[in-house]
């Protein structure tokens, strides 16, 4: 008999689960808010390395003058976390405008003292995506992935960093050190859209309301570099990259630390190989989460009996989120290549038409290629049992991997 209960309470709990995820997705697309910016020109710098962003980030915090908006996914109970929350508490002390927004789940590891203390000097803090009622595991699922820092309303970050050792070459894990990601520091119109998708989590956290307020929408040069930063929710990026991808002509180029699209972008990749694009692939060798690795080798043989190009990235770990189509087009930003991504997170990507930057970014690759092997088709024919067996799990599961 306690079989008969146990499993009915797992069929009981599933169909919970499911119910609750279906409910609560449909909810948010629903009431969720989509935003389209327009073209911006912006200065921009691609910043490769952890130290060096931590570096200039902190450097222009601590010359803030009036205000510091920063949300991050992570931030860890770390010495860099600390240094990070010690930076933000003598800038309040300074008189500047301080708020940081953190996702819930993603920096749950931040002690509550330090918070007080951080409260107590002035800074404003909130958590983003609550877990609540009435869908508790949809909302402890979707996250916001977004990374975004604005000083004064006139320098801006975005990218692929979180807040925490392991960013700058200090991992627990010697097999996923260093890091390897991207992140963009800008100066120009772009700064403004930034400053305007901050306001906008931010009042979904605390009701606050800050888009009228002049303090953080400064007057704006033009730079020098033709960009537009594109926001997603659960829905768009799809077809976004699926467009780009249609488009191709000649190459396209994917760096992600998760490979697992969907039909309809497998559809789409198909095709382009089929037309004779090529396509080349970075994923890392060392993954950083159970099931990840091998819920992409379903999606790479097909692509690989095609001619698609896949490298594992060696040097440490692969964390880059990149798209580039045709070496004129190059996205950059929060969003994976998988479906967490596509239907889940809070993203927020930059898509950049300017040449030069996008020359130095094809030189950043050409080192992730040197610094990975390549995985052949004849390595995915002989993997164990077990791994088969992690795919088919990883499958299953793949949204919410």
């Amino acid at each position: 008999m306690w079989l008969v209960y146990t499993l009915l309470i797992i069929g009981f709990l599933i169909a919970w689960i499911v119910v609750d995820f279906k409910l609560g997705r449909s909810k948010f697309i629903r009431t969720r808010t989509r935003r389209t910016y327009e073209d911006r020109y912006s200065d921009i710098t691609l910043i490769s390395r952890g130290p060096e962003l931590f570096d200039k980030m902190f450097t222009d915090i601590k010359n803030a003058e009036s205000s510091i908006h920063i949300l991050f996914y992570i931030v860890q109970n770390d010495h860099l976390g600390y240094r990070f929350m010690d930076l933000l508490k003598e800038k309040a002390k300074q008189g500047v405008k301080v708020r940081l927004l953190m996702d819930q789940i993603g920096s749950l590891q931040v002690p509550r003292y330090k918070v007080h203390m951080l409260k107590t000097v002035g800074v404003e803090v909130a958590y983003a995506q609550k877990v609540k009622f009435p869908y508790l595991f949809f909302s402890s699922q979707q996250r916001n992935h977004r990374k975004i820092t604005v000083i004064d309303g006139k320098i801006g970050y975005l990218g692929g960093y979180n807040v925490g050792k392991e960013y700058i070459d200090e991992n627990d894990k010697p097999e996923l050190s260093p890091w390897r990601d991207y992140h963009m520091r800008m100066e120009g119109e772009g700064v403004l859209d930034l400053q305007s998708e901050f306001i906008i989590d931010w009042h979904r956290a605390t009701q606050q309301d800050l888009k009228n307020d002049s303090l953080y929408f400064p007057s704006s040069e033009k730079g020098s570099m033709k960009h537009r930063i594109f926001p997603t929710e659960g829905v768009n990026i799809e077809q976004f990259f699926g467009e780009f991808i249609e488009e191709a002509e000649e190459s396209i180029f994917i760096g992600s630390p998760y490979f697992i699209p969907t039909s309809h972008l497998m559809d789409k990749l198909m095709n382009a190989l089929d037309r004779g694009v090529k396509l080349t692939i970075i994923v890392p060798d060392q993954a950083d989460h159970a099931l990840v690795k091998e819920a992409a080798f379903p999606y790479f043989r097909p692509l690989l009996a095609k001619g698609a190009l896949v490298y594992q990235y060696m040097n440490g770990f692969y964390h880059g989120k990149i798209m580039m189509v045709d070496d004129h087009i190059c996205d950059i930003g929060t969003a994976n290549f998988d479906q967490r991504s596509f239907f889940l997170n809070l993203e927020l990507n930059n898509l950049i038409y300017d040449k030069h930057f996008i020359e130095i970014v094809k030189k950043e690759i050409d080192k992730d290629i040197q610094a990975s092997d390549r995985l052949t088709a004849s390595d995915l024919e002989s993997v164990s049992f077990f791994t088969k067996f992690k795919e088919k799990v990883a499958s299953a599961i793949s949204i919410l991997l």
